[in-house]
């Protein structure tokens, strides 16, 4: 069996690994690269993998960087199935319809500001791939084992990641010889709000896994909600308005949810929310719909409240004139609005309203990548850039870092030792992590496999 690595190799972006044995060729993941623009484009425009010789893509979680390319992948020629749980089908198709939307977008405003000599940008793929696309995709659900051929069978379990996110567990013959291999996609933390924990696996002779977090521990995820209950409290009392950027999936929901529950407590200040986000509104109702695949606390929850994403002091937004209108707005409330990293959508206009009132407080959910607005407000930069202006930062900036999706030191380390004592683990390859990560990780998990875990490069080839 023959493995390649064609993306998230020695970094944490554009996951695509090739497998390939003597019947199948499959695909883990088709995601996006990320990053300086035109290199990104050249990755995202060819495949390595002759998308037309592709019997399937086996899609591990909802993210861009999992599965943003894989309508391109459709572009290209591919037709077979894309296997994945039913919430990552129904995550998948709102993300990538807002992705060729986004696409459309930028290829039209850069046709207006390049030069006459200058090829045309044009988008990856546009919404009638993804339409076409989406008909390929084929649910699956946890814990079963699904023969999907005399070949292959495959089974998914929950990573913990985001809501529907999955490690995927294959046994596939090769030379007439069975062969065990895990694919962990992005492996989740223990007690993240809504998400059940990471499950271990029993063994296998083959693990790909992720390391974005291989030499970091998170914070912990519980002290979250009385934070941002302290912090609307004091809102409230001085009459300010709390801006909070947050990422339209998964970390807007986790938000939500723990005001919810404030909110079940009697604790929340009588202060309007607002989410200010149509395609955080969508995925909510993916949530809403998903209830099923959350962990045991929202069960109990649901005893109570039938819609912990709903109560009467919550409203979403969906059309620009109301985002327009809550700048206008006196008194206190909350605004959460996207991006997490404040570099694009709605957000930027309540930045640009509220950042200069000693009153108001911005709340930062989570990393923030350099040289991006919320990098320059986490480093409490006096003056920021926004739409061409300089605007004084008065406003408090607070930092939350307890809710990353990621499994942290601590997690990796349960996770490796808890799987490791249910079967051997064989050859590891460590992905979808920076160099220093990724290493700090196999030294952490040396002794819990039988081979030196293999640190890939970008389109490396190994035979298993």
């Amino acid at each position: 069996m023959k493995i390649t690595f064609l993306g998230a190799a020695g970094e944490v972006t554009g996951s695509q690994h090739l497998i390939e044995t003597d019947q199948r060729r499959i695909l883990l993941d088709c995601g996006l690269f990320q990053g300086h623009r035109a290199e990104s484009y050249r990755k995202n425009s060819h495949f390595a993998c002759q998308p037309e010789s592709l019997d399937a893509v086996f899609l591990s979680h909802g993210h861009m960087d999992h599965c943003g390319n894989i309508p391109r992948l459709y572009n290209q020629g591919f037709r077979g199935p894309v296997f994945c749980t039913s919430a990552t089908a129904d995550i998948a198709e709102i993300m990538l319809k807002d992705s060729a939307r986004i696409q459309d977008e930028d290829a039209r405003y850069l046709a207006r500001k390049l030069h006459d000599k200058h090829p045309p940008i044009e988008p990856l793929y546009d919404e009638e791939d993804v339409r076409r696309v989406m008909k390929q995709f084929e649910r699956l659900d946890y814990h079963e084992w699904h023969e999907l051929g005399d070949d292959l069978k495959v089974r998914l379990l929950d990573a913990g990641h985001i809501l529907g996110s999955a490690i995927i567990e294959m046994k596939i013959k090769d030379q007439g010889e069975w062969r065990h291999l895990v694919f962990t996609g992005d492996l989740g933390r223990r007690d993240l709000p809504l998400l059940r924990d990471p499950e271990p696996i029993e063994g296998c002779e083959i693990l790909i896994s992720e390391s974005t977090y291989g030499n970091r521990v998170h914070e912990k995820a519980s002290d979250i909600k009385e934070e941002l209950h302290q912090i609307l409290d004091e809102a409230y009392r001085v009459e300010g308005r709390v801006i909070i950027p947050a990422f339209s999936l998964g970390r807007t929901q986790q938000i939500i949810y723990y005001l919810n529950d404030l909110y079940n407590e009697n604790r929340l200040p009588h202060m309007p929310i607002f989410v200010d986000s149509p395609l955080s509104t969508r995925l909510v109702s993916v949530y809403r719909h998903h209830l099923q695949d959350m962990d045991q606390d929202v069960s109990e929850v649901m005893q109570e409240d039938k819609d912990p994403f709903g109560f009467s002091l919550l409203d979403y937004v969906s059309t620009r004139q109301q985002s327009i209108e809550l700048n206008k707005r006196e008194g206190a409330f909350v605004v959460i609005a996207g991006s997490g990293m404040c570099e694009n959508g709605r957000i930027r206009h309540h930045l640009k309203n509220g950042l200069e009132h000693v009153e108001n407080t911005v709340v930062l959910m989570g990393y923030q990548a350099e040289n991006t607005l919320g990098r320059r407000l986490q480093q409490r930069d006096p003056k920021v850039k926004i739409f061409d202006r300089y605007y004084h930062v008065k406003a408090k900036v607070v930092q939350l870092s307890g809710l990353s999706g990621h499994a942290d030191v601590e997690d990796f380390k349960w996770w490796y030792e808890t799987s490791a004592k249910r079967g051997n683990i064989g050859q590891v390859f460590l992905v979808h992590g920076e160099p220093e990560s990724a290493a700090a990780l196999a030294a952490l998990i040396r002794d819990e496999c039988d081979e030196e875990p293999i640190i890939p490069q970008y389109k490396q080839s190994f035979e298993v």
